[in-house]
């Protein structure tokens, strides 16, 4: 099949938007599905790539347009295939990069969903003239018609797994997301921690076969053989397409949950609280009618601000991480500011900052340009606490942003136990506001005998006010020392022998 072939395609009813005649001879290896910027899997040389550009931005579209399709270049992508539900047709920035790259780029309207162009792009190259029209080593029909009926009456991965592989003596496979999470396996299979399994999908050995969806960095689904030559290639991707049927449904039922968990979010965020919407809310998502609860709020860095589509792989994040934790219900939302927000039914065991703090540097490996952080509220009662565990949660991810300012981090509120952690939350425009007013004319002075006081002022708080030990700590007179602090409640007109005017000062030095 080449690229041009597309528009032989009717019932897709594709339009070519740009390409000129050498490219759109280029023959067609296969499709795959990305829905971040830059792409979270680079396609393989030859491959269609469908987008339907959740990560593109009026504001900064250009810029954005001309990464994404930059590295679609690089890596050999055939051609670029876009949706137009998402904007309502696709970005003239957009056409702009194909043309600059040099990559074909095809619309796709509202009415045709991925998942047909997928289907029609294999089916074409399967009867392709000079190739058989069947491969012997395709699913049996009587497999594939049966596994049609399982998807039908809504069949787990499980039975979908066992039920495919079962005629060629059950080899050992798995369906794990990326995180490692084991969605399924077959009788033979070895049961594998999570992180192990991350491991592995990212190794050398065995196959891992991604199941096309429009899935992020965090959630994807990968079929993994640890013995790559047990199954023929054909049926294994026979078996994911399965997969990525059953996938869609599953994304469907995230899709409304997440809807219900928007409705919690908004009322919980609400500067009042309707009692009765909010547990009505909590019950719409599913979740027990009575607590204890806690609420998790997840962002990425300064550096990976959340825009528009780039909220989903930060909810995705969440949500997979907390699905580490079976039997512990929970909705993830969103803000209006890109934050996802987690309702979770903690129970007897509340196992959240724990499953949290172990999956994060898993998270981290799924995507290492992209720091995330999270915080955690404490334990609520009831459903109209819920605002106030909302409250928490924003606090102390604010916490772990300014107490680890380059790295991944979960914070909880348990976590906030001395006066530096307590400040970290707080605002740095309001810390930096704080330190300058308290501090006075030391904060703003640059000099030489300004730096001296200030270290001065640092030890003898550090040493609890003791004039010996701090003289000793800085190789100086107790009377020098005298001298200084002197000076030091001058300047900043507070007095040292006062505990409160002591706790003042050590808060103005935490927040610079």
């Amino acid at each position: 099949m080449h690229v041009d072939d597309l528009l032989q395609l009717d019932d897709l009813d594709l339009t070519l938007l740009w390409g000129d005649e050498p490219l759109l001879a280029r023959e067609v290896s296969g499709v795959t599905a990305t829905g971040l910027e830059p792409p979270e899997t680079l396609p393989r040389d030859g491959e269609l790539v469908v987008s339907g550009l959740g990560w593109w931005t009026p504001g900064e579209g250009g810029a954005k347009a001309d990464r994404f399709v930059a590295a679609l270049r690089s890596a050999g992508a055939a051609a670029l295939l876009t949706g137009e539900e998402t904007h309502g047709a696709v970005p003239q920035d957009l056409v702009a990069a194909c043309r600059t790259h040099r990559v074909p780029l095809f619309s796709v309207p509202a009415h045709t969903t991925f998942r047909a162009v997928t289907e029609a792009v294999r089916r074409h190259r399967r009867n392709a003239p000079g190739l058989p029209p069947t491969d012997p080593h395709a699913l049996p029909e009587n497999v594939r018609t049966e596994l049609d009926l399982l998807l039908a009456r809504g069949a787990g991965p499980d039975e979908l797994l066992d039920r495919a592989f079962a005629h060629l003596d059950g080899p050992a496979c798995m369906l794990l997301t990326a995180t490692g999470r084991t969605l399924a396996r077959t009788p033979s299979a070895p049961r594998l921690p999570a992180p192990r399994a991350a491991r592995e999908l990212r190794g050398a050995t065995g196959t891992s076969l991604r199941i096309e969806a429009d899935s992020g960095p965090y959630d994807s689904w990968f079929l993994r053989l640890p013995d790559a030559d047990e199954t023929p290639s054909r049926a294994l991707h026979e078996v994911a397409d399965v997969l990525a049927r059953h996938r869609q449904a599953v994304d469907r039922r995230a899709a409304a949950g997440r809807r219900a968990a928007d409705e919690w979010v908004a009322l919980a965020a609400a500067p009042s609280v309707d009692s009765a919407a909010v547990a009505s809310a909590v019950h719409a998502c599913g979740l027990p009618s009575d607590g204890p609860y806690r609420v998790v709020v997840a962002a990425f860095g300064a550096d990976d601000a959340v825009h528009g589509g780039e909220s989903e792989p930060v909810a995705g994040a969440l949500a997979e991480a907390l699905a580490h934790a079976p039997g512990t219900p929970s909705a993830v939302g969103r803000l209006p500011g890109g934050e996802a927000v987690a309702l979770v039914a903690t129970g007897a065991g509340d196992t959240v900052r724990a499953t949290l703090g172990d999956l994060w540097p898993v998270l981290r490996a799924c995507a290492p340009d992209r720091v995330l952080r999270a915080g955690v509220s404490g334990p609520v009662r009831t459903a109209e606490l819920t605002g106030t565990a909302l409250e928490q949660a924003r606090y102390a991810l604010a916490a772990a942003r300014q107490d680890a300012p380059r790295g991944s981090r979960v914070t909880a509120v348990e976590d906030l136990t001395s006066l530096a952690s307590l400040l970290a939350g707080v605002p740095r425009s309001v810390r930096t506001a704080f330190s300058r007013t308290v501090l006075g004319p030391l904060a703003e002075g640059a000099g030489a005998s300004h730096r001296m006081l200030l270290e001065t002022l640092e030890v003898f708080l550090a040493r609890h006010g003791s004039w010996a030990r701090t003289a000793e700590a800085l190789h100086l007179h107790v009377n020098t020392v005298h001298y200084r602090i002197q000076r030091i409640e001058m300047l900043t007109g507070r007095d040292l022998s006062r505990l409160d005017h002591k706790l003042d000062l050590r808060a103005a030095l935490l927040c610079r």
